[in-house]
Protein backbone atom coordinates (compact mmCIF):
# COMPACT_ATOMS: atom_id res chain seq x y z
CA UNK A 1 0.00 0.00 0.00
CA UNK A 2 1.73 3.50 -1.09
CA UNK A 3 1.32 6.24 1.92
CA UNK A 4 -0.47 9.25 1.15
CA UNK A 5 1.54 12.39 1.70
CA UNK A 6 -0.92 14.75 3.20
CA UNK A 7 -0.96 18.84 4.59
CA UNK A 8 -2.20 17.03 7.80
CA UNK A 9 1.10 14.48 7.77
CA UNK A 10 3.61 17.18 6.86
CA UNK A 11 3.05 18.90 10.52
CA UNK A 12 4.59 15.26 11.69
CA UNK A 13 7.78 15.37 10.10
CA UNK A 14 9.24 16.91 13.43
CA UNK A 15 7.75 13.99 15.64
CA UNK A 16 8.79 11.41 12.88
CA UNK A 17 12.73 12.72 13.35
CA UNK A 18 12.45 13.05 17.28
CA UNK A 19 10.69 9.29 17.65
CA UNK A 20 13.80 8.09 14.90
CA UNK A 21 16.31 9.38 17.06
CA UNK A 22 14.53 8.33 20.09
CA UNK A 23 14.90 4.88 18.84
CA UNK A 24 18.77 4.90 17.94
CA UNK A 25 19.54 6.42 21.15
CA UNK A 26 17.54 3.75 23.00
CA UNK A 27 19.08 0.95 21.01
CA UNK A 28 22.48 -0.12 22.30
CA UNK A 29 24.22 -3.23 21.12
CA UNK A 30 22.09 -6.10 20.34
CA UNK A 31 19.13 -3.92 19.61
CA UNK A 32 18.67 -3.74 23.63
CA UNK A 33 16.25 -0.56 24.58
CA UNK A 34 14.90 0.55 27.69
CA UNK A 35 12.09 -1.77 29.41
CA UNK A 36 9.54 0.59 28.59
CA UNK A 37 11.11 2.45 25.46
CA UNK A 38 10.00 4.82 23.74
CA UNK A 39 6.69 4.26 23.52
CA UNK A 40 4.75 3.60 27.03
CA UNK A 41 3.77 -0.38 27.41
CA UNK A 42 2.95 -3.21 29.33
CA UNK A 43 4.93 -6.33 30.70
CA UNK A 44 3.33 -7.76 27.48
CA UNK A 45 4.62 -4.98 25.06
CA UNK A 46 0.79 -3.70 24.47
CA UNK A 47 0.71 -0.03 24.23
CA UNK A 48 -1.74 2.46 25.88
CA UNK A 49 -2.77 -0.62 28.25
CA UNK A 50 -4.55 -2.17 25.42
CA UNK A 51 -6.76 0.78 24.44
CA UNK A 52 -7.71 1.92 20.99
CA UNK A 53 -5.61 4.95 19.97
CA UNK A 54 -8.05 5.82 16.85
CA UNK A 55 -11.37 5.25 18.88
CA UNK A 56 -10.29 8.84 20.94
CA UNK A 57 -10.31 10.54 17.38
CA UNK A 58 -13.62 8.81 15.27
CA UNK A 59 -15.65 8.31 18.25
CA UNK A 60 -14.61 10.73 21.45
CA UNK A 61 -13.89 8.33 23.88
CA UNK A 62 -11.71 5.82 25.51
CA UNK A 63 -12.14 2.53 24.00
CA UNK A 64 -10.54 -1.38 24.96
CA UNK A 65 -9.17 -2.76 22.06
CA UNK A 66 -9.04 -6.45 21.08
CA UNK A 67 -6.24 -8.91 20.28
CA UNK A 68 -8.35 -9.97 17.14
CA UNK A 69 -7.53 -6.26 15.56
CA UNK A 70 -3.84 -5.82 16.33
CA UNK A 71 -0.61 -3.58 15.15
CA UNK A 72 2.88 -3.55 15.63
CA UNK A 73 4.40 -0.31 15.15
CA UNK A 74 7.47 1.13 17.21
CA UNK A 75 8.42 -2.82 18.19
CA UNK A 76 4.94 -2.66 20.29
CA UNK A 77 1.45 -3.93 19.80
CA UNK A 78 -1.37 -1.59 19.41
CA UNK A 79 -5.10 -2.93 19.69
CA UNK A 80 -8.26 -1.67 18.26
CA UNK A 81 -11.76 -2.12 18.78
CA UNK A 82 -12.14 -3.07 14.76
CA UNK A 83 -10.63 -3.54 12.05
CA UNK A 84 -11.39 0.13 10.26
CA UNK A 85 -9.34 1.68 12.98
CA UNK A 86 -6.50 -0.75 12.64
CA UNK A 87 -6.07 0.11 9.26
CA UNK A 88 -6.89 3.81 9.59
CA UNK A 89 -3.67 3.57 12.28
CA UNK A 90 -1.52 0.95 9.63
CA UNK A 91 -1.91 3.98 7.44
CA UNK A 92 -1.16 6.95 9.23
CA UNK A 93 0.16 6.01 12.93
CA UNK A 94 1.69 9.47 13.80
CA UNK A 95 -1.84 11.14 13.28
CA UNK A 96 -2.93 8.80 16.36
CA UNK A 97 -0.24 8.11 18.57
CA UNK A 98 -0.39 9.64 22.20
CA UNK A 99 2.34 12.21 22.59
CA UNK A 100 5.10 11.60 24.85
CA UNK A 101 5.14 7.70 24.28
CA UNK A 102 2.09 7.48 26.11
CA UNK A 103 3.22 8.68 29.14
CA UNK A 104 1.60 10.76 31.32
CA UNK A 105 1.25 14.35 29.63
CA UNK A 106 1.34 16.71 32.97
CA UNK A 107 4.02 14.32 34.66
CA UNK A 108 6.73 15.22 31.75
CA UNK A 109 6.48 19.23 33.01
CA UNK A 110 8.74 18.09 35.68
CA UNK A 111 10.67 15.90 33.61
CA UNK A 112 9.58 12.75 35.07
CA UNK A 113 7.44 10.38 33.62
CA UNK A 114 4.46 8.06 35.04
CA UNK A 115 1.53 5.49 33.84
CA UNK A 116 -1.34 6.65 32.72
CA UNK A 117 -5.60 6.30 32.52
CA UNK A 118 -6.33 5.41 29.28
CA UNK A 119 -9.68 7.13 30.48
CA UNK A 120 -8.13 10.36 31.44
CA UNK A 121 -7.12 12.12 28.47
CA UNK A 122 -7.19 15.28 25.96
CA UNK A 123 -7.24 16.27 22.33
CA UNK A 124 -5.53 19.40 21.98
CA UNK A 125 -4.77 20.88 18.33
CA UNK A 126 -5.28 16.92 16.71
CA UNK A 127 -2.83 15.48 18.70
CA UNK A 128 -3.95 13.12 21.79
CA UNK A 129 -2.51 13.57 25.11
CA UNK A 130 -2.53 10.70 27.56
CA UNK A 131 -2.92 11.62 32.17
CA UNK A 132 -2.57 9.60 35.30
CA UNK A 133 -5.76 11.00 36.36
CA UNK A 134 -8.88 12.52 35.45
CA UNK A 135 -7.94 15.85 37.28
CA UNK A 136 -4.90 15.84 35.76
CA UNK A 137 -6.72 16.23 32.29
CA UNK A 138 -9.30 18.25 33.61
CA UNK A 139 -6.42 20.84 34.67
CA UNK A 140 -4.26 20.40 31.50
CA UNK A 141 -4.04 23.60 30.08
CA UNK A 142 -5.21 23.46 26.72
CA UNK A 143 -3.02 26.67 25.62
CA UNK A 144 0.48 26.12 23.19
CA UNK A 145 2.35 27.58 26.38
CA UNK A 146 1.63 24.04 28.35
CA UNK A 147 2.63 22.25 25.41
CA UNK A 148 5.37 23.75 24.28
CA UNK A 149 6.55 23.33 27.73
CA UNK A 150 5.79 19.63 28.02
CA UNK A 151 6.90 19.44 24.45
CA UNK A 152 10.64 20.73 26.11
CA UNK A 153 10.43 18.66 29.19
CA UNK A 154 9.79 15.43 26.79
CA UNK A 155 13.23 15.58 25.28
CA UNK A 156 14.56 15.44 28.93
CA UNK A 157 12.48 12.35 29.92
CA UNK A 158 13.01 10.51 26.62
CA UNK A 159 17.03 11.14 26.98
CA UNK A 160 16.68 9.07 31.09
CA UNK A 161 14.74 6.09 29.22
CA UNK A 162 17.91 5.62 26.98
CA UNK A 163 20.10 5.01 29.99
Amino acid sequence: MKAKITHRSLRFVPVILALALGLFTAMGPAHAKHPNGVVNDTWDGVAIKGYDPVAYFTIGRAVKGSEEFTHEWLETKWLFANAEHRDLFAADSLSYVPQYGGYCSEVTFVDNKADINPTAWRIVNGRLYLFYSEPGAEKWSQDDYSVKKADSAWERVKAGLAQ
